[in-house]
């Protein structure tokens, strides 16, 4: 799971996977207009029990349509079995690791023992990675939380996850009940760090470059890093944390074409207007939060019923009353 060239003297960059958000058409939008990722795990597919796979089932990590950044297929399940067979599929499409979800905090998925769900149980993860890992092609890599409801889990499976020979954790260090509210648990990650064998990436609230700056400086050993929501609040995060000096120009007009590629990319694909609309306007709780008093425009954008005005009224913002309001990278940390 290397990333592609880059700077031996920069850090790796992992672009989260965000269900709803995240997708083959944003994550090449996002490529393309801002940069600065060197790698995404794509949001979860579930692995399923009947051994059959549609193309359109798996779409969003077919390598024809990742070519602008490359991807880790990310699976959630909890049986060995469905596990393998879905991993050695996403191998045969050329993947050389695929990453499984145990960190999932929803409540839909937790209470059926998947994601973040498992974590109290760690006799299940042993029997699971024993079962997957001796029958699958690939590499797996982790994507965890500290634990469902105490971060004590993780702790608990630390002599379980050395044993197995996992290609990286990428450790979230909130429970699973937390979702995304609190804050992160510096001092669980700095003592993980301490006993767990893997490579580890760090994810969690890295919201400007200042932000990463003190967390590389606490924890020295940590090289790979993955950024969530703050990267749709800030597209300009990454490529700010690799070179701080570099002139990304008329933000809000790069915002702007970034925007309108996504909409036509969404266009060509999504099922009627209805879904176009929906995820157009899903993007806006994260992409206004740079921009103070949004909410009178937030309504006018939610009130549109048809695309074209839709657009017609994201562009009208972005032409005028965003240039008044000066984007501010740090714009999220401001907000709760």
């Amino acid at each position: 799971m290397e990333p592609k060239e880059r700077n031996m003297n920069d850090p790796i960059l992992y672009m989260a996977p965000l269900k709803g958000f995240t997708d083959w058409m944003f994550r090449k939008a996002f490529a393309e207009h801002f940069g600065g990722f060197d790698l995404a795990v794509a949001p979860f597919i579930a692995s399923k029990s009947d051994c059959k796979i549609k193309r359109k089932f798996v779409r969003d990590v077919l390598p024809e349509n990742n070519e602008s950044l490359p991807v880790v297929p990310q699976i959630l399940g909890k049986s060995g079995e469905d596990f393998a067979f879905l991993a050695d599929y996403f191998y045969d499409l050329g993947y050389e690791t695929v990453n499984w979800n145990l960190g999932c905090p929803y409540a839909m998925v937790a209470k059926k023992m998947r994601g973040s769900g498992m974590l109290p149980h760690p006799e299940m993860i042993d029997i699971f990675l024993d079962t997957a890992l001796g029958r699958m092609k690939p590499k797996m890599s982790i994507k965890i939380r500290l634990g469902y409801k105490s971060p004590d889990d993780i702790f608990r499976l630390v002599p379980i996850l050395n044993r197995y020979p996992l290609e990286e954790l990428i450790v979230h260090p909130r429970t699973g009940v937390q979702y995304y509210d609190g804050d992160v648990d510096l001092e669980a990650f700095e003592k993980l760090l301490e006993r767990i064998d893997h490579r580890i990436v760090y994810n969690g609230d890295i919201k400007t470059p200042e932000h990463f700056r003190r967390l590389s400086e606490r924890f020295e050993k940590v090289e790979r890093w993955m950024i969530g929501r703050w990267c749709i609040a800030d597209p300009f995060l990454p490529s700010a944390i690799k070179d701080p000096t570099e002139s990304v120009g008329d933000k809000v007009q790069r915002i702007k074409g970034f925007h309108e590629a996504l909409f036509y990319e969404y266009q060509a694909v999504l099922d009627g207007p209805s879904h176009l609309l929906n995820k157009m306007k899903g993007l806006w709780r994260y992409l206004s939060l740079p921009f103070e008093d949004f909410k009178k425009t937030m309504k006018k954008i939610k009130k549109a019923t048809r695309p074209e005005q839709y657009l017609e009224m994201a562009n009208l913002f972005f032409d005028t009353e965003a240039k008044t309001r000066s984007f501010n990278g740090n714009g999220p940390c401001s907000r709760p």
